[in-house]
């Protein structure tokens, strides 16, 4: 087994220098991502990651190099390669090679992958929960764009580090709108309540899940809006991402959660059937 990457049409190294120095990715952050997980060597919900890159790839005005299709068998090819059974594999897309001017260039889109071992899920940390800290969201408008521009991101999540937390919780004007890296979920009263899949979050592939599987267990799920207030009495908080999959919250800040998880823990035990 091996992590590999993939560059323009070729096949390479995952240490192989071949970014050029004048890439619109490297120097305005011009393109767009996606993390897909693989289990047991299967490619989980790889049709809504692409329709996802699609979309994203269609907000910044940015024509992709490849298929759906094409995209698919670079990405398998690169799996079977790998050997790798428990894999993520990290999609790039920028708009190539340019003079550093601002405007896009004429030039065609450049693709480029990675194929890692999976991050491991500490299922002690899974049963205790993860720490986080609140912060103002100062992201841009456009946050359902998968975009390469994750400077606020970064700093949020080294300000929860620094705290020893593993993720901060964004709020814009006291409205809660999703993790540094995750979406955000609470439950009250048996009813599980995250932000409405609008511009100022991005509609994550497993909080789609998520939805799903709580609606198929007919637990009430409501997307609408809510405060800083709601989330510190929530009975329940947990995050989700592609990574991590559904994480519980055991500390917002000072305010310890309790550890009776009765819909997180019916939720974490349906996707897992899932996957």
């Amino acid at each position: 087994m091996k992590e590999i990457g993939y560059y323009q049409n070729r096949f390479v190294d995952i240490n192989d220098k071949v970014v050029p120095i004048q890439e619109r990715g490297h120097q305005f952050g011009d393109g767009i991502y996606e993390v897909i997980r693989v289990y047991d060597g299967n490619l989980f919900t790889f049709e809504e990651h692409i329709d996802r890159l699609e979309q994203s790839a269609e907000a910044i005005e940015l024509d992709l190099p490849y298929s759906k299709e094409e995209i698919h068998n670079i990405v398998q090819e690169g799996l079977d390669r790998s050997g790798i059974k428990e894999a993520e594999i990290y999609i790039q897309i920028t708009r190539g090679i340019y003079n550093r001017q601002h405007h896009y260039p004429d030039g065609p889109a450049v693709f480029s992958m990675t194929v890692r071992h999976a991050r491991k899920i500490d299922e002690s940390t899974k049963e205790r929960g993860i720490d986080t800290i609140v912060l103002d969201d100062v992201r841009w408008l456009n946050c359902y764009i998968k975009s390469l521009n994750l400077l606020p991101n970064v700093m949020a999540k080294q300000a929860a580090m620094k705290q020893g937390c593993a993720e901060a919780i964004l709020h814009r004007d006291g409205i809660v709108t999703e993790g540094s890296s995750s979406n955000v979920f609470i439950v009250k009263s048996g009813t599980v309540y995250t932000h409405p899949a609008t511009n100022r979050i991005l509609n994550g592939i497993t909080r789609q899940k998520v939805i799903e599987i709580a609606e198929k267990l007919r637990i009430p799920v409501e997307k609408v809006h809510f405060d800083l207030e709601m989330l510190r009495s929530a009975e329940e908080v947990f995050m989700t991402n592609t990574s991590m999959e559904i994480m519980p919250v055991r500390k917002i800040d000072e305010i310890e959660l309790s550890t009776d998880r009765p819909i997180t823990m019916k939720l974490i035990e349906e996707f897992q059937k899932l996957i």
